[in-house]
């Protein structure tokens, strides 16, 4: 028993159990946890220039290692700094636990200089949010949090008041870890696998729709679609973990997907819903028989009505349901999708190719495929919402080692830089690639200098295409005049270079490949510029009546506005892409 600050024995406490990484920025109600780590080697502050910065990378080193990540910021202003990457972490499944310090606890509720309401703002996006007040209260509340964070997968917050984490008290470190890792089977009982079997053996032309629940049973989703002679489609987030080495797989659905998954989805007579909470409607289809498992009950019916909902981890009920599935001889409906994926991957290539050898333009699904050819089997792939989130999604391939990561819950702008940094952070001898818009890096540009305090050996490629593309193509579907997404860029290189990093500019998609390979040989943290075609369209999977009015409606006004050379240019650059 020993007499210590609540900081010291909160920091001993992060050591033991496992903790390497907290991510933020000093500050005075953040001091006495500041010195406690610097008192630690095992433990690594990343002084990063913007708290935001610091809640993203601590969430992508956390999804991604598996292990407990802490991020923290000061009182006031420096901890809401923190709020959109913990939404981002929470919703991720990340487990996060953010140290948000506070104002002297004898001042909460007078209106004190930078007193916010922490409690009501950070309970949004966690599942554990407390304030200590008092010292022996919050080593129990801390204890707490981090077994939330590691248990329910997402976000804790504790609010510590910077005099209580300077208070002394007499504690000692348990020999019992305070942190419990469990890993519980959890699968339906035998009634309700009996009656999936049963309803899978009755049904014909059955498809099967997996999302990221379905990581670690690759081989059991495999097994099943060759017993059930079944098509499968996926989500966007169960990418890196069901599209490789897969004959069954055709493909996304949704605005994001391709054709074949769409259409096959559409057009079978039963869905199974494995591990997946897409969350649009418009994408499930109409007459089909649905049955859906997932972990969370919660999620059962939530996006569509079902006939049958069952609660259990897939790769545990898969192994359970499989002896009680006859296996089907007619593959027909397979086969037809089997095909239809085929043509489908034949298109999309074909727009991922540089065939115009007269042609400078750079279009950004090239760009993506040479990134995909050139990259390392095992890197690591970070995308900004909006364009490089679809570029990454459709032209970047996976292989069971590498991983890919893009805000597809909390659809934010900014996020691949950040969390790019989080990664590397925890797989240091691993390639790291962030794809990033002009916007999203602009909006972040000054943790360019994290990189170079940290030597943070990243490659950020950014799609600069002087808009908010995204958005521009959304304001055009909605048949209106694209008004206000105009970036004016600077040469990002060179601001690159005057921050410390390596920076190279491309232009031509005749040197695109040539530079990407000297780029990525590079050591040290890197950024490459490529000036992207910004007349480029994202055709969702299905077109419907209402989207081709709408567009109909935008080029009518942008003829009438003047602005008719832009459908030229929509056009030509589509004609080229032929």
């Amino acid at each position: 028993m020993s007499t210590q600050r609540v900081a010291d024995v909160m920091i001993d406490l992060l050591v033991a159990a496992n903790v390497k990484r907290i991510y933020g920025i000093v500050g005075d109600s953040l001091n006495n946890i500041v010195d406690a780590i610097r008192r630690h080697e095992a433990l690594h502050w990343i002084h990063v220039r913007h708290e935001e910065v610091a809640a993203f990378a601590a969430g992508a080193d956390s999804l991604m290692s598996g292990e407990l990540t802490v991020c923290a910021g000061s009182c006031g202003p420096g901890s809401l700094h923190l709020i959109n990457g913990l939404y981002e972490s929470h919703r991720n499944g990340a487990p996060v636990l953010a140290i948000a310090s506070h104002i002297p606890s004898d001042e909460v509720g007078s209106n004190f200089p930078q007193e916010i309401k922490a409690k009501q703002i950070f309970e949004s996006c966690s599942h554990f949010c407390e304030m200590a007040t008092h010292p022996q209260q919050a080593i129990k509340l801390f204890c707490s949090a981090m077994q939330h964070a590691i248990t329910k997968r997402g976000v804790s917050v504790i609010i510590l008041p910077g005099d209580i984490a300077a208070q002394k008290i007499d504690y000692r470190i348990p020999n019992q870890t305070c942190i419990h890792h469990t890993h519980p089977v959890i699968r339906p009982n035998e009634n309700e696998l009996e009656e999936l079997a049963h309803q899978l053996n009755r049904s014909e032309k059955i498809g099967v729709y997996v999302g990221a629940g379905c990581q670690g049973a690759h081989e059991q989703v495999i097994a099943l679609c060759e017993l059930l002679k079944a098509p499968m489609a996926h989500t966007s987030r169960s990418k890196d973990f069901i599209e490789y080495d897969n004959p069954y797989n055709v493909g996304m659905t949704g605005l994001l997907g391709i054709e074949s998954g769409y259409h096959m989805i559409q057009n079978c007579e039963t869905l199974l819903m494995l591990g997946t909470d897409f969350a649009y409607p418009q994408f499930y289809p109409t007459q089909a028989r649905m049955l859906q498992v997932d972990i969370k009950g919660e999620n059962l019916g939530r996006r569509h009505p079902v006939d049958l909902g069952l609660v259990g981890d897939i790769k545990e009920t898969l192994l359970a349901l499989m002896p009680k599935i006859k296996a089907k001889d007619n593959d027909d409906f397979l086969k037809e999708y089997q095909e239809l994926h085929q043509k489908t991957l034949i298109q999309l290539n074909e727009r991922a190719s540089h065939t115009h050898a007269s042609s400078t333009l750079i279009h950004p699904q090239y760009l993506t495929s040479v990134v995909s050819q050139l990259a390392d089997d095992d890197a690591f792939f970070t995308a900004d919402g909006g364009g490089p989130m679809a570029w990454i999604l459709r032209y970047l391939e996976v292989n069971g080692k590498r991983r890919t990561l893009t805000s597809l819950l909390h659809g934010t702008m900014a996020c691949a830089m950040p969390q790019a940094i989080g990664i590397k952070k925890a797989f240091p001898d691993r390639q790291v690639i962030s794809l990033s818009g002009d916007g999203g890096i602009s909006m972040l540009l000054g943790d360019l200098l994290t990189l170079v305090q940290e030597d943070i050996d990243i490659k950020i490629i950014v799609y600069n295409n002087s808009s908010l593309g995204f958005v521009e193509l959304e304001q055009k579907a909605e048949g209106l005049l694209d008004a206000y997404t105009d970036l004016k860029n600077p040469d990002f290189s060179q601001v690159a270079r005057a921050i410390g990093l390596h920076g190279i500019r491309i232009e031509d998609a005749n040197e695109l490949e040539a530079k990407l390979t000297e780029a990525f040989k590079l050591s040290g943290p890197t950024l490459i510029d490529v000036r992207t075609n910004r007349m480029e369209l994202l055709k969702p999977p299905h077109v419907s009546a209402e989207q081709v009015y709408k567009f109909g409606l935008y080029s009518l006004k942008a003829i009438l506005d003047g602005r008719a050379t832009e459908l030229v240019e929509f056009a030509e650059s589509d004609l080229e892409k032929r």
